[in-house]
């Protein structure tokens, strides 16, 4: 697993989205971003949604909320997975999860840690998700506190 991030300040609120479609997959790299981010002392809280597509329409549904008063977070985690099937629609979802998860992060300078799985086969997701140094959970919770401390370092 790697090192959580040192964070100045406050303790770091992250909101964890996820797509639970692979329901054992994503509880296994939420356990492993959960795992680190008490390790850095931030605190957590998780909102799932219908599937990885739906990722950067719900990040972006939660900053409006924020912007008109509704619960504000230091960053946040999108998790979920996507295993290649027989047609292109894998194609379309992997490429689209990910432009609008990059899009909304640099259009709303958020702190984003992505970990979408985007893989041939369950057993090379399951080996992302294990309790192990691999967890691709774990590794976008230290790259969101990552950000968050730079935001921290750079943004008054």
């Amino acid at each position: 697993m790697p090192e959580p991030q040192v964070v100045a300040g406050a303790p770091a609120r992250v909101l964890i989205v996820r797509a639970p479609y692979y329901r054992a997959i994503v509880e296994g790299m939420t356990a492993g971003a959960q795992r680190l981010l008490a390790r850095a002392g931030a605190e957590s809280d998780i909102e799932d949604v219908a599937g990885a597509f739906e990722l950067p329409q719900a990040i972006r549904i939660i900053l409006n909320g924020a912007a008109r008063g509704g619960p504000r977070w230091d960053g946040f985690i999108a998790l979920g997975c996507v295993v290649r099937g027989d047609t292109d629609h894998y194609d379309h979802i992997c490429r689209e999860a990910h432009r609008g998860l990059m899009d909304v992060a640099l259009t709303y300078g958020i702190a984003l840690g992505t970990g979408v799985l985007t893989v041939h086969d369950e057993a090379q997701a399951i080996a992302r998700a294990g309790a192990d140094r691999f967890n691709k959970g774990a590794e976008a919770a230290a790259a969101c506190l990552t950000q968050i401390a730079l935001m921290r370092k750079v943004l008054p």
